[in-house]
């Protein structure tokens, strides 16, 4: 085929005119102009350029850009406006334009900008770093050898290798995967049909990816800045009236001291100090495994006080376990280990399933599964038999057979299946009621010693729960959560009794409710009457979910004024991670929902996040104690400053407040490290406890101003030598 031909077949591809998820293989192949044997390394070049990378799209914001919007902000423009007057308004009374403090103005913006922008750009360039260090890899075959690539060199046309543990999905030769799939067992070559955006991921992840929602931090920034532009505005304000009309002050000094209040008042470093507090709280918390993509869900995480989980991967182990404890053993003469062995006999020691390998787990050494028998004949599961079965011969040569599986199928081979079958469903209901699976083992002996043998009667042996783990430190961590004022609410698929047990075992509550109680359609009378809002407040937790009723109880806890957590691993999690005030994204989590994460954990558990938002809280101490102090600042300065134009006449070169504004804004710089103590409790801005108590140290700090001046200027209390 020509190259302008392939070309333009590859074109109809990328724009999605072929339907390649539902059409048999061979013309996937054909469609895509490639074979089994794969691409080579030249033809995959050629489709990069023509799909793009496997990834998703991130918007490159220019450096410029985003230099001068550091610039650009309320508080600069006062600053701005400063400069302006210093040259344009100064310029009368028989002098020249102010060009010292223009220059000094502009030095001071381009300093505060400057010490922003290169912190953030840090703190972007770590996180990228770290970012970098997730992406997934994957198998492929080029040039006829298969070899590990970044996942996000894959080109439509390749052929990639899937391994893994567990696949809930049966799927078929011809059958559609999604990236991130898993194969229970062996592995299975797939072509590459679609990358990047063009994937079912990339187009959920483009969904969400448009819809902003201005941050907590911005609003009180805006707030607060305001207050001080309000503040100086009014000084100003009463200074002009009274210095002109009424004391017929000279032009140039009555606009030197309108100057003062403009510098000397506006916290024009507040912008950056925060910053500064941010990234490097940002760096601390990629230290503990949390990585920050948006800086402001710093200062909201401090104030989360809802945390909604998810259950697998997060407070369990995702990882299938046996509790001991809890076999029930229904044949005579047999412990609980005992039972173990047997079940790990019938397991396979090598390429284990989950149930294999948290049988065999549960043995003190792996290898005492085959330990002094000689194996004849594996029986490996199969979905007709559901048991796998081991026959073997015993140190004395003498024949046995054991097997494990589905407790029905091991009911059925038991000879006394009619006596025992009532309490084997009587324990099996126990195991359920509790979010336990069961698991049933029996035995026989082989006395004709051929493996071929149908063996003697079979004995059943036990009942073994299974059940995925909590993490040794969750219920520490849950506590630790209650205790800071987060409540932790479990929002897993798995069944309600499963969510139920896992709630037990972490002594987080069995208030937990199904899906449906979210459309108001429950049994339970005792809850039937109350609103759905006031359910999700209570409940501990939610099972049966799907990735919409997530998005539901998010909106539900904002509409009620709390700062809502979301934890999230999905494509279908992106919506809801979005909506969230935190959206947490956990460790092996997909693109899609790292993409639409404000922070992504490279630990798994629960106790990652806890100690996220203890850091967060000591960041945000650090910044609500430089907003009293920025407040108070212009309080101080346009106080006591107006007092001392107004009452002394006194005029205060423009110039010099600007050295201490930035000798003022260098020393501060240091509170970003400030030793603090987190709040216990989740915290917010409480901008009238701010401005209340900014206002009282400021007025303080004012009056003891214009008392030293008093003494220095109209006393003898300073001698003059």
């Amino acid at each position: 085929m020509a190259e302008g031909e392939k070309a333009e077949v590859l074109e109809a591809v990328l724009k999605e005119t072929v339907d390649l998820e539902n059409i048999p293989i061979e013309e996937v192949f054909e469609n895509l102009r490639c074979s089994r044997e794969g691409l080579t390394t030249q033809a995959a070049d050629e489709r990069l350029a023509i799909f793009g990378h496997n990834k998703l799209e991130e918007k490159k914001e220019s450096k410029v850009l985003k230099f001068l919007g550091f610039m650009w902000n309320p508080l600069s423009w006062v600053m701005e406006a400063a400069a302006i007057m210093a040259i344009a308004l100064a310029n009368g009374g028989g002098k020249p334009p102010d060009w010292q403090d223009f220059v000094g103005i502009i030095t001071l913006l381009v300093i505060n900008s400057t010490i922003s922008f290169v912190e953030e750009n840090n703190a972007g360039n770590a996180a990228a770093a770290l970012m970098a260090s997730l992406a997934p890899k994957a198998k492929v075959l080029r040039d006829g050898r298969w070899s590990e690539q970044d996942a996000s060199i894959l080109v439509p046309g390749d052929i990639s290798a899937l391994t893994g543990e567990s696949l809930p999905v049966t799927k078929g030769p011809g059958d559609g995967i999604y990236s991130g799939s898993t194969c229970k067992q062996g592995e299975i070559e797939a072509v590459v049909i679609a990358t990047g955006v063009h994937t079912f991921f990339g187009k959920a992840a483009h969904l969400v990816d448009t819809t902003n929602q201005v941050g907590h931090f911005q609003k009180v920034l805006t707030a607060i800045g305001n207050f001080c532009i309000c503040s100086i505005a009014v000084g100003m304000i009463v200074e002009i009236i009274v210095m002109y009309p009424i004391q017929d002050r000279q032009y140039r000094p009555g606009i030197d001291n309108l100057l003062v209040l403009l510098i000397g008042g506006i916290p024009i470093a507040m912008p950056t100090v925060l910053s500064v507090t941010m990234a490097i709280g940002a760096h601390r918390l990629a230290q503990q495994g949390a990585i920050t993509k948006r800086m402001t869900a710093i200062e909201e995480m401090a104030g989360m006080d809802v945390l909604c989980s998810d259950k697998t991967g997060t407070l369990t182990l995702n990882k299938l376990t046996v509790d001991k404890n809890l076999i029930e053993v229904f044949a005579k003469g047999i412990d609980a280990d005992t039972v173990v062995l047997m079940a790990a006999r019938a397991s396979r020691t090598e390429n284990q399933d989950a149930i294999d390998a948290a049988i065999v787990n549960m043995l003190a050494d792996p290898k005492e599964a085959r330990a002094g028998v000689q194996e004849l004949h594996f029986l490996p599961f199969n979905p007709t038999d559901k048991r796998t079965a081991l026959t073997y011969l015993d140190s004395n040569g003498k024949m046995h057979r054991v097997s494990k599986g589905a407790p029905e199928q091991i009911l059925h081979l038991a000879h006394n299946k009619s006596e025992i079958e009532r309490r084997v469903h009587a324990v099996i209901d126990k195991f359920a009621e509790r979010g336990l699976r069961s698991l049933a083992v029996a035995y026989q002996e082989v006395p004709e010693c051929r493996k071929e043998s149908p063996g003697g009667p079979w004995q059943f042996i036990a009942l073994l729960p299974l059940f995925d783990p909590p993490r040794h430190d969750s219920a520490e961590t849950i506590r630790r959560a209650l205790n800071l004022g987060v409540n932790v609410k479990m929002i897993t698929g798995d069944q309600l009794a499963i969510g139920k047990e896992t709630g037990r075992r972490l002594g987080m509550g069995t208030n937990m409710y199904p899906s449906s109680a979210l459309l108001g359609q429950v049994k339970d009378e005792s809850i039937a009457a109350l609103p759905v809002d006031d359910l999700i407040e209570k409940a501990d937790g939610f099972a049966g979910v799907f990735p919409e009723h997530k998005y539901e109880i998010v909106k539900r806890l904002q509409a009620r004024k709390h700062i809502c957590g979301m934890t999230g691993d999905g494509v279908n999690d992106a919506p809801a991670l979005k909506k969230a005030d935190i959206g947490i994204a956990v460790a092996d989590a997909t693109d899609a929902a790292r993409s639409a994460s404000d922070i992504v954990l490279t630990e798994p558990g629960l106790s990652v996040i806890i100690s996220a938002v203890l850091t967060s809280r000591a960041i945000f101490q650090r910044m609500k104690n430089y907003t009293i102090y920025a407040v108070s600042i212009t309080i101080r300065i346009v106080l006591g400053f107006m007092l001392l134009a107004l009452i002394w006449k006194f005029d205060f070169p423009p110039f010099m407040v600007l050295i201490i504004a930035i000798l003022n804004d260098g020393t501060i710089m240091t509170i970003s490290k400030d030793r603090v103590k987190p709040s216990p409790l989740p915290d917010s801005w409480k901008l009238a406890e701010i401005f209340t108590t900014g206002i009282v140290l400021g007025s303080y700090l004012a009056m003891m101003t214009v008392i030293f001046f008093w003494a220095a200027y109209k006393t003898d209390f300073f001698p003059v030598c």
